[in-house]
């Protein structure tokens, strides 16, 4: 039995006739103990069979420790959405409920390889000179969460100094008490820093550059 209801496939099949360029799904995944595993898996399989242009590729996180180490991946299950390139682009856990449809999103912009931002959003990310890693913490009956993933993944598709993650905070309670994760969405900054909530595209950005800025020592 499918995981996608009918009235998904149509609308994938709808948002999938958009797709410009091929778009490969790098899974890794182990066979014991993982949670949602298996779902995670079936899902991406299910998405393969929507349209030619999405590819699958699948990955044991305990054997196969060259690709693990190439996509530097920490965490199972995990999805790498890359095209030609790896843009930095991962979302760790089961994409359900809302999640989905970042993770639809994520496969859109990756296929038209170009992030979509606005003019002075392009200009602030091309004066980066420091990579920047965002891990955007969601959970599947969050409305506001794939808004604020999306964006950290069009940053990661804009430059190339930025990668992002998009992390179901239940499936990784430990990650999520590690950075006092309370409310979702949450965006860590370099593994240290924080955004709360979603914010205008502008405004995120520009409090994700903020907790760049030297800190006041005193």
């Amino acid at each position: 039995m499918g995981l996608l209801q009918d009235s998904d496939l149509a609308e994938i099949r709808e948002r999938f006739a958009e797709l410009t360029n091929p778009v490969k799904l790098v899974h890794f995944t182990q066979k014991a103990n993982l949670q949602y595993g298996s779902e995670a898996r079936q899902l991406l399989e299910e998405l393969t069979q929507i349209s030619s242009m999405v590819s699958l590729e699948t990955y044991d996180f305990q054997n196969d420790k060259e690709k693990v180490a190439e996509y530097a991946i920490d965490n199972v299950p995990a999805t790498v959405i890359r095209n030609g390139k790896d843009y930095g682009i991962r979302f760790y856990g089961l994409p359900a409920g809302f999640e989905f449809s970042a993770l639809i999103d994520a496969i859109l912009v990756v296929s038209k390889g170009d992030s979509g931002l606005r003019p002075e959003t392009r200009e602030k990310l091309a004066q980066l000179t420091q990579p920047l890693h965002l891990q955007v913490f969601t959970t599947p009956t969050c409305p506001y969460c794939p808004p604020a993933v999306k964006m950290a993944y069009q940053f990661a598709v804009e430059s190339d100094l930025v990668r992002a993650d998009g992390i179901e905070a239940t499936e990784f309670p430990d990650l999520a008490e590690r950075f006092h994760v309370l409310a979702v969405p949450k965006t860590i900054v370099n593994g240290d820093a924080h955004v709360e909530g979603t914010l205008p595209e502008n405004f995120f950005l520009d409090a994700i550059l903020k907790t760049l800025e030297p800190r006041d020592a005193s």
